[in-house]
């Protein structure tokens, strides 16, 4: 496919508008204030961009994976500290309980979710389990109406703001994924508390938080999927955020472009422009050439999961797919971003020019949703099973 659709198109336009209207002028001041953009999210589930993929009669707008992605790459061409929080409400959140969750659960928490009335998060990382989400000491306890979960976890997106959480906790810890379950808190339910809120190198306008859960009572109709299923909820739903992750990654990286080129044609050395200088336009051909192979990769990916949730992939996980595509654009967000940086000299240093920002920003996508490192195994498992 080289070529979107017409309504993905117009998707495409609206978020495109929307971000460079209103999201970009005030970018920079929210990366010096770090302040939560909570006027933006509540636009942004006016216009139905926090719940794309959820059906309408659950409060979503009904729309496909690949118009997510296109519509997530524009947020975050303004600002991919704006688009991860939609991007984690949509990918971490609404997705496993469209996907594992029954009717009630969707009716009570995936509406809200979808229509922006609430935002999500999604616990699963650990101070002692991140790339080895299987080693998570998080306790879940069966008691009298449901369960007690005790705990910490760690680098959690929208964990200061979450209304709601998915969160992942095992019975016995020593059999690591065996007892996982996964399970649906309010961030009103007695012993869940936000700890540590962290002090990012980047998109810091989305909040990143410890969550501590102290003797948390939750309800047994919170459980999500079965019991001592969650390992498979959150693999599956990982997929899924690798996507939302290479969007992110691919507006970082053409933005990166496009303010490369711009400050090329205007910055002068020894007479011209440094857009005549063979050393520019090399980088330049590789940044463009890399954030072309990238969107392919990341369209082919939406579309692939796409067919998957609709059952025509043959019951097929889309792992590979999604991996390659969050490999390749998040480290082609890294290169377009250095060499962005590399192409205005000495202002490129200076937090006065947008590249320095582009420049931290980027460096996250490599490690959450899994590191490069993770994405290489799961690619090279499934080459080799």
């Amino acid at each position: 496919m080289f070529e979107l659709p017409e309504d993905v198109r117009d998707i495409q336009q609206l978020a495109r508008e929307f971000a460079r209207n209103e999201i970009l002028p005030g970018a920079a001041a929210r990366d010096q204030s770090h302040e939560f953009p909570a006027e933006l999210v509540k636009q942004l589930g006016e216009m139905g961009f926090m719940g794309m993929f959820v059906p309408e009669e659950y409060g979503g707008t009904g729309l496909d994976i690949l118009s997510y992605v296109v519509a997530l790459e524009e947020i975050c061409y303004a600002d991919a500290g704006v688009g991860v929080i939609m991007s984690v409400n949509n990918s971490l959140v609404c997705w496993p309980l469209l996907k594992f969750g029954n009717e009630a659960q969707k009716q009570k928490y995936l509406t809200p979710l979808a229509s922006g009335a609430k935002l999500g998060c999604y616990a699963l990382t650990e101070p002692s389990a991140g790339s080895d989400a299987a080693a998570l000491k998080t306790r879940a306890e069966k008691t009298e109406g449901g369960y007690t979960l005790n705990g910490t976890k760690m680098w959690i997106t929208n964990g200061p703001q979450a209304d709601y959480c998915v969160a992942y906790a095992s019975s016995d810890p020593s059999q690591r994924h065996r007892t996982i379950s996964a399970f649906i808190l309010e961030k009103e339910y007695a012993g869940f508390g936000v700890g540590k809120v962290e002090e990012k190198l980047g998109i810091a306008c989305s909040g990143t938080s410890e969550l501590v859960f102290e003797d948390c009572h939750v309800p047994a109709e919170n459980l999500l999927h079965d019991e001592s299923r969650g390992f498979t909820v959150a693999m599956a739903t990982l997929d899924g955020g690798r996507i939302g992750i290479a969007a992110q990654a691919l507006g970082i990286a053409q933005r990166s472009l496009d303010l490369a080129i711009s400050y090329s044609k205007e910055r002068s050395a020894f007479g011209k422009p440094i857009a005549t200088k063979q050393a520019i336009q090399w980088m330049i051909a590789d940044m463009a050439t890399r954030i072309e192979a990238a969107r392919l990769l990341v369209w082919r990916a939406a579309v692939l999961k796409d067919q998957e949730m609709r059952g025509e992939s043959s019951g097929q996980r889309v792992s590979r797919e999604c991996s390659m595509a969050k490999l390749y654009a998040s480290e082609c967000a890294n290169f377009c971003a250095d060499k962005a940086l590399q192409i205005h000299g000495g202002y490129g240093y200076s937090k006065e020019y947008e590249v320095e920002r582009l420049f931290r920003d980027a460096r996250i996508t490599t490690l959450y949703e899994g590191t490069s490192e993770i994405q290489r195994l799961v690619i090279a498992k499934s080459l080799l099973s």
